[in-house]
């Protein structure tokens, strides 16, 4: 495994790789490693010639009042891993090569990034296009792995895609959950033992929601009031928020008809903020 810190260097790389149609996976993430981050670099060495990981803790995504200065950090361990499953490079820039004085250039997606988190954190997904749109010119990758667990950014990042004409295929990967049924997340080591405990009527609501649309309900208050009543159970849990939406376009419904839905939801436990989403078929 190569360790590439200067962007320009891994620019030259992906360059090589390109003119020598090497076709090349990259996965962005913000460290903290887990079995999550683990499968979509499995399947993009499964997938690709050449698999890139880059681990940078981006400023531009973080509000104000939330937790860049305490997100949690483990590069030793996380080159580590990597190196165990014989990844071929590691980036890791520094936030100042990234963003050098005077950086005044950002991207950004409308519409989509206005629903559900952007609500609560309306600067989260300029920033996350922003270091997107950079760090695909510095890697060149065929294929992007993301996680369906940030279900809004992946349709955030294909649009992007779409509309800047990047020559590049998004790959979205099933969410991963430990055993009991929490979703893999680097801030669930945040949680203390209490709050571990109430955050599994996260995923308990979702499963709740889609039983009972498969038992026939189709009245999406009903739907929110049950996910909500479930999580409000425990006085941990404070819902940022619910949405039963079009899993395109993420426009709120008011009733379900046939196709897919999606359910997704915020929650804080503490000062700890996560998400969930399920995707459910509708019977016609």
């Amino acid at each position: 495994m190569e360790i590439i810190r200067d962007p320009k260097a891994m620019q030259e790389i992906a360059i090589d790789l390109f003119k020598r149609s090497r076709s090349v996976g990259f996965v962005p993430t913000m460290g903290a490693l887990h079995d999550g981050h683990v499968s979509l670099v499995k399947a993009s060495l499964h997938d690709n010639d050449e698999t890139i990981v880059s681990i940078f803790v981006n400023p531009t995504q973080f509000g104000p009042d939330e937790d860049l200065d305490d997100y949690p950090g483990s590069i030793d361990e996380d080159t580590k891993r990597l190196k165990s499953l014989h990844l071929d490079y590691l980036f890791l820039p520094k936030k100042e090569d990234i963003y050098p004085q005077n950086y005044l250039t950002y991207v950004e997606v409308q519409g989509l990034t206005n629903r559900l988190c952007g609500l609560s954190r309306p600067t989260h997904f300029k920033g996350v296009t922003t270091v997107c749109s950079i760090l695909f010119h510095l890697t060149l990758p065929t294929v992007a792995y993301f996680g369906q667990k940030d279900y809004q950014q992946t349709l955030v990042i294909e649009k992007l895609l779409k509309d800047l004409h990047f020559p590049i295929t998004i790959k979205v990967m099933p969410i991963v959950r430990d055993k009991d049924g929490l979703a893999l997340s680097s801030r669930n080591q945040y949680l203390s033992g209490n709050e571990r405990i109430s955050a599994l009527r996260i995923n308990q609501s979702l499963e709740k929601a889609e039983h009972l649309i498969h038992e026939g309900e189709r009245n999406v208050y009903i739907l929110k009031k049950a996910i909500t009543e479930h999580l409000s159970k425990s006085k941990d849990i404070h819902i940022d928020y619910i949405s039963i939406c079009h899993p395109k376009t993420l426009i709120d419904l008011t009733q379900l008809t046939i196709g897919k839905v999606l359910i997704a939801l915020s929650v804080y436990l503490g000062g700890t903020r996560l998400i969930d989403n399920r995707i459910v078929k509708l019977a016609n």
